[in-house]
């Protein structure tokens, strides 16, 4: 067993939620070592899922044989999870200098292996950050798809990736930190109190320097790091000028909706609060037809997986014309 110098924290939120701003934010800290966004722990947890991956190296079979082998290992999946952990420590470690004792992994679709990073890192730590629905989705619509509304294509991290993260959130909140967006850009310097407290951190954060971190890394939010140059309260009613027709307002509502009164007030949030919210918020037509076309189409995309398909026919494609010219 290797002897565990550094420690993760690992942020756990949906994208556009304000993750970036809050790792530049913990990156001001002596104590902390990032990196963009490392994504590595994908893979290595989705090996104990049935489904959720297309791979030409047959998942499912990848899947089989783990099962089997955890079966074989004194502590089953337990022991693989802690391999999982040592070799991640390791790498977290290299990435880190001699003086840094965390290691911040910042990576949103985490939120799609939530339960299975806090079976992996029990006695590690944990920051959920909430934002506003609205918000985000509005953010995704803006940032991803140039104001188009094709939400359809980040269907994975507002229904699978919310629903995951609220059921592992409810079983572990007694022994985790969670912090809203709005608060954090309201009120910065309480919420930094309560995160230095949590981290044990040695040094105060800063929110003078935040904006000197550079994060390297081809993954991550370029436009956050251009964007967030000091703490504004600017975003909170931004969400209004992106939705802002009838068709995406239904859409949006029947969004809330799905989440329920329950789990918005698990977050932090109001369901009548949001819905009025979303009622008074300025009304245009422009846009509904492209927006209704851009809904049944990803309706379609979705059923049909036409990215799989198209995966599909440009590789028969490829391997043709290498043959004829083989």
């Amino acid at each position: 067993m290797i002897e565990q110098r550094i420690k993760p924290i690992f942020i756990f939120s949906l994208p556009r939620s304000g993750s970036t701003l809050l790792q530049r934010i913990l990156a001001t800290s002596e104590d902390i070592s990032t990196k963009s966004e490392p994504w590595i722990l994908l893979p290595f947890l989705y090996a104990l899922k049935e489904k959720g991956v297309y791979a030409e190296y047959s998942h499912f079979g990848v899947y089989k044989a783990l099962q089997d082998l955890c079966k074989e290992m004194p502590n089953g999946e337990e022991d693989y999870l802690h391999a999982v952990r040592t070799a991640m420590l390791q790498i977290y470690d290299t990435l880190s200098g001699e003086n840094e004792k965390y290691f911040l992994d910042k990576t949103p679709r985490y939120t799609l292996i939530a339960n299975e990073l806090e079976k992996t890192f029990p006695d590690d730590k944990f920051i959920y950050l909430w934002r506003n629905p609205l918000s985000i989705v509005a953010s995704i619509v803006e940032t991803f798809y140039d104001g188009k509304w094709k939400i359809f294509h980040s269907k994975v991290d507002l229904y699978d990736g919310m629903e995951n993260l609220l059921s592992t959130f409810e079983t572990h909140s007694g022994r985790r930190f969670a912090i809203k967006y709005e608060d954090l850009v309201v009120d910065p310097e309480s919420s930094l109190v309560r995160l230095e407290r949590y981290l044990n951190l040695e040094d105060s954060l800063n929110l003078d320097t935040f904006s000197t971190v550079k994060l390297k890394g081809l993954m991550g939010d370029p436009t956050g790091i251009k964007k967030y140059r000091s703490i504004s309260t600017k975003s909170l009613d931004g969400w209004k000028s992106i939705i802002s027709n009838p068709w995406r307002k239904h859409w949006c509502r029947r969004y809330l909706e799905w989440i329920g009164e329950e789990r918005l007030s698990f977050m932090g949030y109001e369901l009548k609060e949001l819905l009025a919210e979303l009622d008074r918020a300025p009304n245009r037509w422009m846009g509904v037809v492209p927006d209704f076309f851009y809904s049944l189409y990803g309706e379609l995309y979705c059923f049909f997986e036409f990215k799989i398909i198209k995966d599909k026919i440009w590789g028969k494609l490829k391997n043709r014309k290498m043959r004829k010219h083989g």
